[in-house]
């Protein structure tokens, strides 16, 4: 017997939070995430308190995470993101104009699936990052 899915009707996408301050980052990096197909809604934050306020008025499905913003460093959020029980759950990729190895450190210690740079960012990590969390979650349930 076949297992389907169960589908909520009417339900919105899940959505992906893109966490940086350059527009210009930004719409490269909602170009990337169109051209994955993975059906994921997007919410721009500027900044680590709107980021913060996103994920208190919903779940992200994915989180693309600058290192250098204006309130605060990245990696020191998904350090945050790591000690939430809720929040840790979601996957998070770095794309920082240049990781330096403590980012990578600090970035490891907190579970952030890739860091790469903003030349690296495209579809197969988005891809990987979620098809990662989806077994992940099945292995729970």
């Amino acid at each position: 017997m076949q297992q389907h899915a169960q589908t909520i009707p009417n339900a919105p996408p899940p959505t992906c939070l893109i966490v940086e301050d350059s527009s210009f980052d930004s719409e490269k990096m909602q170009r990337v995430l169109a051209r994955s197909h993975c059906g994921l809604d997007v919410t721009v934050a500027t900044t680590l308190a709107s980021a913060r306020a996103a994920l208190a008025e919903e779940d992200a499905a994915l989180i693309l995470l600058d290192n250098n913003l204006p309130d605060g460093l990245g990696t020191n959020f998904a350090m945050e993101l790591a000690r939430d029980e809720r929040l840790a759950q979601i996957p998070v990729i770095m794309v920082s104009d240049w990781p330096s190895p403590f980012m990578w450190e600090k970035a490891a210690a907190a579970g952030v699936r890739y860091v790469l740079s903003k030349r690296e960012f495209d579809t197969r990590y988005v891809l990987a990052a979620l098809r990662q969390a989806t077994v992940t979650r099945q292995r729970v349930h």
